[in-house]
């Protein structure tokens, strides 16, 4: 059993980007309700379909696995819900921690967050002068929430929120 312990973040400027290596992701759902959403995803070459479970706090069961990448695109062309998550993905390695900074295109272009997995709620790490505010608790920022309701869809107040957000690190 996969347990995920991701913890999100709004991104401040262009710091992150130094080294980093793009590469494409496009990403669908195919159900979410339940207690559960169910994914598939391109990624570069690869192709997965993820189930997590639905939760509260930055820990969700996670169970992935590698499909055959032309049946994630017939999925994700002709199953799953509009519109489709893509995004580029840039990794950064800080202080020995991978964290994933997603730029996303399309209908959810002009949103930039970064991830962290952890190995436990409560691991320390270092924020990288580049990570803004948390928002691992705002649910309008779940890839799954994007798909239904994107950045582009968001109200004058929601987008103040974000923009705030990007200013700098806050407390959480």
């Amino acid at each position: 059993m996969g347990t995920e312990i991701e913890r999100k973040f709004l991104v401040i400027g262009e710091g992150w980007r130094a080294g980093a290596k793009p590469i494409a992701i496009r990403q669908g759902y195919l159900c979410r309700g339940a207690g559960a959403v169910v994914r598939v995803r391109t990624m570069g070459e690869s192709a997965f379909l993820t189930i997590k479970s639905d939760g509260t706090g930055i820990s969700r069961l996670e169970f992935e696995y590698a499909v055959p990448p032309d049946d994630a695109n017939v999925l994700l062309d002709t199953c799953c819900r509009r519109p489709l998550i893509e995004k580029t993905r840039y990794e950064a390695d800080v202080n020995g921690l991978l964290w994933v900074i997603d730029v996303f295109a399309g209908e959810n272009e002009g949103l930039v967050v970064a991830e962290l997995e952890l190995d436990s709620e409560d691991q320390a790490f270092d924020r990288p002068p580049w990570v803004g505010a948390e928002v691992s608790a705002q649910p309008r920022y779940f890839n799954a929430a994007l798909s239904e309701r994107p950045f582009s869809a968001w109200t004058a107040e929601e987008r103040r929120a974000h923009d705030a957000g990007r200013d700098g690190p806050a407390p959480g």
